[in-house]
């Protein structure tokens, strides 16, 4: 029996079966988000007030909402809100909160503690109060959404990169590195990051899914994605008056969220357990 860690980093990424089955889910809400750029069944801004509430029919797929528009073009393009939120959101929070952890790691003492305190201060904001409060200052959009998620996502990533850099810190390498005359910076650079790259690679699909659901959240309560953009948290909010008329309504935005990040948590448990040494598992 051959160890999965003396086996080759794909070929033990092909034999985690969660991780195959969120790569799939992913792959899937990418080549929905990217197939919207060029090809849609119809409009999903067009409305046909005649045709609303129509089954799923060879016209309309999968029916049509209140105001006639066809639900899986709507589907299709909500996904691209989806992936452009989690990009960006959790691209602020990784940079932005990588460097601060990186920094208390290395510097220590009252930095780091400060780093740490205003750490615990932004887990005081969650994303859909920082939004609110956002909204309130400067309306309600995709992009305060955005710069929302972006900011609860900072302290998570701070935090995180904090205790694995530590971690390295104490390592032989790096000790013979700082004997070798190597600057703190030099040495967070060449060898504190890339030890800590799979952790963080493996956080920011997980809060890839995170994003996903706060989008939604916000978007349904009125503060994320705007009319005409779709959305499909704004889908769920639209369906809630017709759960009983058009009960369909709800479910598609519904199982759509739940695939996507369903799809991006098996992906993040795969990737820890391959890129973990400690959690490999014997194949």
């Amino acid at each position: 029996m051959t160890s999965s860690t003396s086996q080759s980093l794909p070929t033990r990424l092909r034999q985690h079966k969660s991780f195959m089955l969120g790569a799939l889910l992913t792959a899937l809400l990418l080549l929905a988000a990217a197939l919207s750029l060029v090809w849609t069944p119809h409009s999903p801004y067009e409305m046909n007030l005649p045709g609303k509430l129509q089954g799923p029919s060879a016209t309309h797929w999968l029916g049509t909402d209140p105001f006639g528009r066809d639900i899986a073009s709507l589907l299709l393009v909500g996904a691209r809100a989806s992936i452009l939120v989690g990009i960006i959101a959790v691209g602020i929070g990784l940079f932005i909160g990588t460097a601060l952890g990186l920094l208390a790691a290395a510097r220590r003492g009252w930095v780091e503690e400060a780093i740490m305190r205003l750490s615990d201060f932004g887990f005081a904001f969650p994303a859909i109060l920082s939004a609110i409060m956002l909204t309130a200052v400067f309306g309600a959009g995709l992009v305060n959404a955005i710069i929302a998620i972006g900011i609860y996502n900072i302290p998570t990533f701070a935090r995180i990169t904090r205790a694995s850099a530590n971690a390295v810190w104490s390592r032989e390498f790096v000790l013979a590195a700082r004997a070798c005359g190597k600057g703190r910076w030099r040495i967070t650079v060449e060898h504190v990051l890339p030890n800590i790259a799979s952790v963080l690679i493996v956080q920011a699909t997980i809060r890839f899914a995170i994003a996903i659901l706060a989008e939604a959240a916000l978007s349904y309560l009125g503060l994320g994605t705007q009319p005409p953009q779709p959305s499909w948290g704004r889908m769920l909010s639209e369906a809630q008056t017709l759960m009983f008329q058009a009960p369909m309504l709800a479910v598609y935005p519904g199982v759509a969220i739940a695939l996507a990040v369903l799809g991006l948590n098996l992906l993040g448990d795969g990737l820890r357990d391959v890129l973990d040494p400690k959690l490999s598992r014997k194949r």
